[in-house]
């Protein structure tokens, strides 16, 4: 997840995403991809992108959308919940980083995958929760 200084978001536009490797962590959930995956109306269409398959030949594709879509959304959170000065949902440490707010994501959405109303919901509402979940303020 991004560092966060003073001036808003700095670690979302850290290194490259170096965790590729980390979804080798989630073998027995990595999906097959193709282009209707890359349509996300809900969480679990994030989850599916976030969880294609390393050997998968659109998983470059699909790993850089699962990181940008939840850059954006944290981006969005930390800009609006600072300028409207409204209370934070997600409460990450500055040492967060990407591939770490990508596996909290992942791992809160795989244990929701039961549960429609949560992975039923707009994509940006699942981040929100998977996050949440991982880092909540206090």
């Amino acid at each position: 997840m991004p560092k966060v200084d003073k001036k808003g978001v700095d670690g979302m536009r850290m290194a490259p995403l170096v965790g590729v490797a980390a979804f080798g962590l989630w073998p027995g959930l990595a999906q097959a991809a193709d282009m209707t995956t890359f349509t996300l109306r809900t969480t679990e269409d994030l989850y599916r992108v976030c969880t294609v398959a390393p050997d998968d030949p659109l998983h470059r594709e699909a790993i850089n959308l699962c990181e940008g879509f939840l850059i954006g959304a944290v981006s969005y959170h930390d800009a609006i919940s600072d300028k409207a000065h409204l209370n934070r949902l997600i409460c990450y440490p500055e040492t967060a980083t990407r591939n770490q707010g990508i596996e909290a994501f992942v791992n809160w959405a795989m244990t929701h995958q039961q549960d429609q109303k949560f992975m039923g919901d707009p994509a940006v509402i699942g981040v929100v929760r998977g996050l949440a979940a991982k880092w909540p303020c206090k």
